[in-house]
Parts: C-alpha cells; sequence; structure tokens
C-alpha cells in the first residue's frame, strides 16, 4: 500500500480522536472556543515537529509569494468552512447542508484541476462519486427525510451554506497542496515531510493569531474558559496537530481530492466508536453509506 494512503488513514483515526475530544470541550466552553483549541493548542506542538525535522538533518525551505499567498489562502478558507459547518446546526434541517458540505472531495477535484491542471482518472472519477454518495447517505440516515427530497433541496439555503462550507474545504485542501509544493524548489531535493511540517507551522500560526483576534475582540469570555481547561485542551492540541501533519504530508504526496477520498474512512471509526463504545444501532442507510465508503476507496487504490 502506498505510503499516502497510511498516512491518511492514520490522520482520518486521529482526525476521529480529536472530534470525540473536542465535543467534551464543548461542555466547558462556547464553539469558538472549542474550536481555536484545535489550532491554539496545536501551534506548539506544529513548530516541535518543524524543529524536530530540522535537527534530524531536513534543510529548511525558503517560502515565497507563492507560499504565502496559498497557504493564507488555504488557512483562512479552513477558519470560514469550519464556521459555516457549525452554523448549519442553527437550522431545522441542518442534515441537509451537512450532506451537501460532504461533496469536498469532488470540489476539490475541480479545483485542482483549475489550479493546478491535475487530471482525475475515470476510476479515480467513479471512485469520488461513489464516496460522496456514501456519505451524503450517511448524512440523512437518521432524519425522515427521502434521496428525493435530499435532492430536490440543492436550492435551499442549508443546502447552499452546505455546498459553500464543502467549497471552502475544497479549495483550502488544493491550497495546502499548492503552498507545501511551492516549498520544493528551494530544497535540495523535494521532501514531502518537511514541506508539510512547515507549511502546517505557518498555517497554523495564522489560524491561531486570527482567532485569538476574533476572541479577544467579540467573545473576551472565552479566554478565562479556555485557561481553565488547558489541560485536555493541550491534549487536543496534540492530537490535532498530528492528525493535520498527516494531511498536509499526505497532500504534499498526493492530488487533494485523492486524499479527501481515502480521508472518507473517518466515517467508518466514528461508527465504529458509536457501536463498541456507546453500543449504539447503526441504521440500514448507515450501514449502506459505510459499504459505499469502502467501495468508493476500494476503487480508487485498484483502478
Amino acid at each position: 500500500m502506498e505510503t499516502w494512503v497510511l498516512i491518511t488513514i492514520a490522520a482520518a483515526f486521529l482526525q476521529n480522536v480529536r472530534s470525540a475530544m473536542q465535543k467534551h470541550l464543548k461542555g466547558v466552553m462556547g464553539t469558538t472556543g472549542a474550536t481555536f483549541v484545535r489550532f491554539g493548542f496545536g501551534l506548539p506542538f506544529a513548530l516541535f515537529y518543524l524543529a524536530f525535522l530540522y535537527r534530524s538533518g531536513h534543510a529548511l525551505p525558503v517560502p515565497g509569494g507563492t507560499f504565502l499567498l496559498w497557504a493564507t489562502i488555504g488557512g483562512l478558507a479552513q477558519i470560514a468552512a469550519t464556521f459555516l459547518l457549525v452554523h448549519l446546526f442553527s437550522f431545522r434541517n441542518f442534515a441537509v447542508g451537512t450532506a451537501y458540505s460532504r461533496t469536498e472531495p469532488a470540489q476539490a477535484a475541480l479545483f485542482g484541476l483549475l489550479f493546478l491542471g491535475e487530471k482525475a482518472s475515470p476510476g479515480a472519477v467513479v471512485a469520488i462519486a461513489i464516496s460522496v454518495v456514501g456519505v451524503m447517505l450517511i448524512s440523512v440516515a437518521r432524519t425522515t427525510l427521502s434521496i428525493r427530497s435530499l435532492l430536490t433541496s440543492v436550492f435551499s439555503r442549508t443546502a447552499g451554506t452546505g455546498l459553500l462550507s464543502g467549497t471552502l474545504f475544497g479549495l483550502s485542501a488544493v491550497s495546502y497542496r499548492s503552498a507545501s509544493l511551492a516549498l520544493a524548489p528551494s530544497l535540495p531535493a523535494p521532501d514531502y515531510l518537511m514541506q508539510a511540517g512547515f507549511t502546517l507551522s505557518f498555517v497554523i500560526l495564522l489560524q491561531t493569531l486570527a482567532m485569538l483576534a476574533w476572541i479577544v475582540l467579540r467573545e473576551p469570555d472565552e479566554l478565562g474558559r479556555i485557561r481553565g481547561a488547558w489541560k485536555p485542551a493541550a491534549l487536543v492540541g496534540f492530537v490535532g496537530a498530528s492528525a493535520s501533519f498527516g494531511w498536509f504530508s499526505a497532500m504534499t504526496l498526493q492530488q487533494a481530492a485523492m486524499v479527501k477520498v481515502v480521508a472518507q474512512v473517518e466515517m467508518l471509526f466514528t461508527f465504529a466508536s458509536s457501536f463498541f463504545v456507546f453500543r449504539e444501532w447503526i441504521t440500514r442507510l448507515e450501514l449502506i453509506g459505510c459499504l459505499l465508503i469502502v467501495l468508493g476507496v476500494v476503487t480508487l487504490l485498484v483502478l
């Protein structure tokens, strides 16, 4: 199995763990604070990864204008996408919007074509379509919505918000890949670990400063709640930074859309936790969605 596939699966597992821990933090702080923890407490670990790579003999890249542009676009797009995804919970039929936000792999493929000239093979297109349908089925499995109503709701405000969220997530993924690849010319030889580590450190620093400024200006009370939960927040930061390092490494090695297809296995980890840890039953539609995700990943790896 290729290196980027193994890295992606590991990153998906760590992201599932981070999400579970962030859900716990939501009980002691607001959405903004729980989101900030992912970046602010992950920054020291990202810098540690970078320092470790440098001390291990990896040369530091020299960032240029192209890197700064793409890294900034990616970092801000990810913050906006996350905000929209959280905002979906204020809608009555948020499941529809969440389903459409899962079109991220398809949109990443489109951005990859537009900005990097990366063409998806017929097999990859089929894999993307299968996995996207699988995740969308899971998103609406516990609602009274039908497949028909899901498709006819494409022009609703909720669906529009979800699509925009997926667009921004897809844009951020391709932007991160573009930024990481832009560092290669300044290195003695391509080094995906250093390229990923440097890009991650810059992006997470940008996101930390941007969110910290927002909290200080708009939600200063969150600072006290964040300080009060610094121990679990530090663990979230470590796991989150580790997952992000995996994502950035995988997207340096492979097209963002391909990585995002394999990344859908995170849903399988989520359902495994629900079934084996929390003893929650899985519906038939959720099971079909899981099987489609597996089929999509297998299709991508085989064709």
